[in-house]
């Protein structure tokens, strides 16, 4: 999608949080590149300087290194901003198992000062990062927004608390909040390392190095794995939504299944490896299949994802090799 060909004033601003992370830096360097002035928030918990070091020299770049546990930095971060874009956050379904008071501080008490913050300083959209987690022990596919079940982990709770809050800002005090559920983010700069990383950064980095990577599970689990650029386009058509669709929450995936194995196999052939997983225990809160119905984005935001697994699988291999 390019960007310059949205309806965006030229003096547009926006304030990305966690911006020095995977998704955020990424959207980062998308307005950047198409002119806009953006300023990123992060406490580096989690984001890399690396990441968004190409991106100081560029005068229409603003790093701020604070955390969204506290109200004043949001307050000072949305001073003259037009969106926020709020990226920041813990990730992680199994280490939000393990340290679920520390996710309730960032996710839920962090997006709640953003919100308020945004709201104080008159931002004109409130953009936030949702989950398909949300959808817990429901066993319905598609995904469809509605339809949630239980949630199976803290991760999720905040996430679902996060849209309710998202939804009570929109009709208690008229901001414009969108929240976005992202089904399986994956793209370049994604972190590998680590045991929380997620499947296709860490399978790829330990092929190239001549390690075997673990399969957790029977491999048959499918995700609705989506490229970052279709994530970038959700965010931005959210921003020029007509405002009767704000107060919501909306499916950004493909709509398209991959099983653990078969993205495995694609990334073996990607890289000219033959080698063979190994499989391990399930993850504790994990569900089997995740598939999204996206027709309610494609209807309300006129969301219209480019790029399928394959695109965006070949285009991260080609960056991993580049700079791995």
């Amino acid at each position: 999608m390019d960007i310059s060909k949205l309806d965006f004033p030229r003096d547009s601003s926006f304030l990305v949080t966690g911006g020095a992370g995977f998704i955020g830096s990424n959207l980062c360097e998308a307005l950047l590149d198409a002119g806009f002035r953006v300023r990123c928030l992060d406490n580096l918990s989690t984001g890399k300087m690396k990441n968004i070091e190409a991106l100081l020299a560029n005068p229409l770049f603003e790093f701020i290194k604070g955390d969204i546990r506290n109200l004043d930095t949001c307050l000072d971060s949305c001073e003259g901003m037009d969106f926020v874009l709020h990226q920041a956050a813990w990730g992680s379904i199994p280490r939000s198992i393990a340290m679920p008071i520390m996710y309730e501080e960032i996710n839920i008490r962090g997006t709640l000062n953003m919100m308020e913050a945004a709201r104080q300083k008159k931002v004109k959209r409130f953009i936030y990062a949702s989950s398909s987690s949300v959808y817990g022990d429901s066993e319905r596919l598609p995904k469809k927004e509605g339809y949630e079940g239980k949630v199976l982990a803290p991760y999720a709770l905040t996430k679902k608390a996060n849209e309710e809050y998202g939804r009570l800002y929109w009709t208690l005090y008229g901001l414009p909040t969108f929240g976005l559920r992202y089904f399986n983010v994956f793209g370049k700069r994604q972190d590998p390392e680590g045991p929380y990383a997620a499947v296709i950064p860490k399978f790829v980095k330990q092929l190239m190095i001549g390690e075997n990577p673990i399969i957790n599970g029977d491999g048959r689990q499918s995700r609705d794995f989506t490229y970052i650029k279709n994530v970038i386009e959700a965010n931005l058509r959210a921003c020029l939504a007509p405002e009767a669709t704000a107060g919501d929450v909306y499916n950004i995936a493909y709509g398209q299944q991959e099983t653990l194995i078969d993205v495995y196999r694609k990334i073996c052939r990607a890289l000219a490896i033959e080698r063979e997983p190994e499989f391990g225990p399930n993850r504790l809160g994990d569900i089997k299949h995740s598939l999204a119905d996206i027709s309610k984005a494609k209807l309300m935001l006129g969301y219209d994802p480019q790029y399928d697994f394959n695109q965006g699988l070949e285009e991260t291999i080609d960056w991993y090799k580049a700079n791995l």
